[in-house]
């Protein structure tokens, strides 16, 4: 076969020899879908069917069934620790302070020296007053003398009765200087006894505020110097505020006879102290006040409470709980069991059938780790306490009996410590 013509060199026309064919370009198959079909080709298994994956286990979750005894709510109020007494030490007498007797800070007892006031200006005027109650007391003795002569006198009529009692007025007015001598020696020793300042209550003593060699002013001044401070420690009072609404569910439980009032009963009270978890002091109620405070819509209540250890100082704040009911039956389980969703409170409980549900409880008091479910639970619920994030709601679970709760005894009062 002849291809087309072309012109040579010297214009000649000229034949070029072609293939007889044209062999035709291979067709290649892209490399994505080849892939694809070995990998069909090896799922298909020479024409055998495919097997299905296996279905993951149940998640296993813990349950246990809620624990149904008496309790009785407490309810809870910040409060903050006076002294039952506290006291301000003065000096009675004025003077230079020679020593300072007492540790600050430290645990004084009643009577126990404090200050040392000079006491010698004190001891002259003693010894003043010592000197004229002598002299005092003679002129007595001479004024009943001659009392006596002129009684004897006026029988004679050597002496007139008016002399008489004249001599008896004087012997009145001897006696009478004799008292007053004897008040004012009374007073100068007073006065020494008092420039050694005791401490007039046991308790905890402040820093001291006057130095030796510092005058101070006694308290015939009107203006006494502040010398220190004491405070007693056991018992110690706590003072809290009591809400308007709390009162009147207090003065209605009253009313019932479901709980004495705290006007006539010292109802019990438990302190928690900062940094604690339990209560760690226990205590009664002693007073209640008059009225409530118009500003704060409060009633100013107060608690004493037992500091036998000294750990508990005027000042520090606490957490007081005081009863807030009757007893009653109740259900309790676990507070981790409780979860939140949105604005309510859900348990997860397993079915008979080992399915989840989710029920909404109404919560009470929490007691030492279990929550007090006022609705929402029964006594033969299966609620799950551990493996709360592997339950789905409607999902099956493997559940596993939980061991007992502490302190789930029938009949135990939830917070009671006694």
């Amino acid at each position: 076969m002849r291809g087309p013509g072309m012109t040579g060199p010297d214009g000649s026309e000229q034949f070029v020899k072609t293939h007889d064919f044209v062999q035709p370009r291979p067709y290649v198959v892209p490399y994505a879908i080849a892939g694809l079909l070995a990998a069909a080709f090896a799922l298909s298994g020479c024409g055998q069917p495919s097997s299905q994956a296996a279905a993951p286990p149940p998640p296993p979750v813990t349950v246990a069934q809620p624990v149904k005894r008496t309790v009785t709510d407490w309810d809870e109020f910040t409060g903050r620790f006076e002294a039952v007494e506290e006291v301000q030490v003065r000096p009675r007498v004025g003077g230079f302070v020679n020593s300072v007797e007492f540790q600050d800070g430290a645990i004084v007892h009643q009577g126990d020296l404090l200050y040392v006031i000079d006491p010698r200006p004190f001891e002259a005027v003693a010894e003043q007053a010592d000197g004229q109650l002598s002299d005092a007391r003679a002129k007595v003795e001479l004024a009943k003398r001659e009392l006596d002569r002129g009684l004897n006198l006026v029988q004679t009529s050597a002496v007139s009765e008016q002399v008489v009692d004249q001599r008896r007025q004087a012997l009145q007015a001897a006696h009478a200087s004799v008292t007053q001598a004897e008040g004012a020696l009374k007073a100068a020793r007073l006065n020494i006894e008092f420039t050694h300042v005791t401490a007039p209550l046991t308790g905890r003593v402040s820093r001291h505020l006057v130095s030796p060699g510092n005058l101070v002013q006694g308290s015939d001044t009107g203006t006494s110097t502040l010398l220190t401070s004491i405070v007693s420690l056991d018992p110690i009072y706590v003072y809290f505020d009591m809400d308007e609404t709390t009162f009147i569910k207090y003065s209605k439980l009253w009313f019932e006879g479901k709980r004495p009032s705290s006007r006539d009963t010292a109802n019990p009270v438990q302190v928690t102290l900062a940094g604690e978890t339990k209560p760690s002091h226990d205590g009664a109620i002693n007073f209640l006040d008059n009225r409530l405070d118009v500003s704060t819509g409060t009633l100013r209540s107060r608690a004493v409470v037992k500091n036998t250890d000294l750990s508990i100082l005027p000042g520090q704040f606490g957490r007081v709980r005081l009863i807030g009911s009757a007893p009653y039956e109740a259900l309790l389980i676990p507070d981790v069991a409780v979860a939140t969703d949105q604005s309510r409170k859900i348990v997860f409980v397993v079915k008979p059938d080992d399915t989840v549900e989710a029920r909404p409880v109404v919560l009470g008091p929490l007691d030492e780790g279990l929550r007090v479910i006022r609705e929402g639970l029964n006594a033969e619920d299966r609620v799950i306490v551990n493996g709360i994030q592997r339950a789905r709601v409607g999902a099956k679970v493997a559940p596993s009996p939980a061991q007992a709760p502490a302190g789930a005894k029938t009949g135990a009062k939830a917070g009671d410590k006694s």
